[in-house]
């Protein structure tokens, strides 16, 4: 499989990606994958390069529930591993609950995928199933950027979003620690983070959004203030002596512009003003004309 293909297809979801690979491949019609299958569940592993970190209690004691009745719907996605084990791709969740649900075999099925393309695969059946926290989704961006060369580009053509979700997502990773975990706890949502990314105590702005329960609106009209009120006014200049104000009124009058000199014991600067490039024109004229031979 070509990387344009697997982009293409991972690009169309997880599930069509899933149906293509059932089908027969190659000049001898062999399948690459095989049918649905049963296999025990210890002998099935999480796989440590899943980008999803977090899974809520009281949604896999519900899922876990659920699993005690009807059974596993949906089978787990996993590849093959060394000594007969298997390492899920995507169904992590499911894979938990069963555990829960005290299930002895669990359906899987089986992909002969590398490590890329099951990153890719959990990524893709996670953010399409709304299942990873912000924090979660961009490190499973930066994964797939830093260790398989991916561009933003490439990463929205995959999940199917825009690259400028892509990046402000991974922007998302500079926050604080503390941060982070407010988000990948659900207390801030990624709007809200956004909102204060940029901002210089995004620490401080993210307990007064969950302490006051601020709108992703708020949060950004919060934001805004604060760096209205971080901007440090001009220091003020020392008075002029009146030897540098008569030297600015006749530098000024001569060139029919207003000047302006900071003297400092190491050194200064003159400054003229011009509001037209008629009257830059004629400040350039009035210097080449200072330089110009006798």
């Amino acid at each position: 499989m070509t990387d344009d293909t697997s982009k293409r297809r991972l690009g169309r979801g997880l599930a069509a990606l899933i149906g293509e690979m059932d089908q027969p491949t190659g000049s001898d019609q062999t399948p690459k994958t095989s049918a649905d299958d049963s296999v025990p569940i210890e002998f099935v592993q999480r796989n440590p390069r899943n980008p999803r970190r977090t899974f809520d209690e009281a949604e896999l004691d519900e899922l876990s529930r659920s699993i005690s009745q009807h059974g596993i719907v949906q089978p787990v996605v996993v590849r093959t591993m060394p000594e007969g084990r298997y390492e899920i791709i995507a169904g992590e969740r499911r894979w938990r609950a069963a555990q829960r649900a005290g299930l002895v075999q669990i359906p899987v099925l089986i992909r002969d995928v590398d490590d890329r393309t099951a990153l890719e695969l959990a990524i893709v059946e996670n953010v399409q199933r709304s299942d990873l926290n912000p924090i979660d989704e961009a490190e499973g961006y930066r994964q797939l950027i830093s260790e398989h060369g991916y561009t933003q580009n490439d990463l929205g053509d995959i999940i199917g979003k825009s690259r400028s979700h892509v990046a402000n997502t991974l922007r998302l990773l500079k926050l604080p620690h503390k941060v982070r975990e407010m988000l990948g706890r659900g207390d801030l949502s990624a709007g809200h983070a956004r909102a204060i990314a940029s901002t210089s105590s995004p620490e401080r702005l993210a307990e007064q959004i969950v302490r006051k329960g601020l709108s992703v609106r708020e949060a950004e009209r919060m934001a805004q203030r604060d760096g209205e009120a971080v901007v440090e006014p001009r220091p003020k200049q020392p008075p002029k002596d009146a030897d540098t104000i008569a030297l600015e009124k006749m530098l000024g009058d001569h060139l029919g512009l207003n000047v302006s000199i900071s003297h400092k014991e190491s050194g200064g600067f003159l400054r003229v003003d011009y509001k037209t490039l008629d009257q830059l024109d004629d400040l350039c004229r009035v210097l080449q004309s200072a330089h110009r031979p006798q």
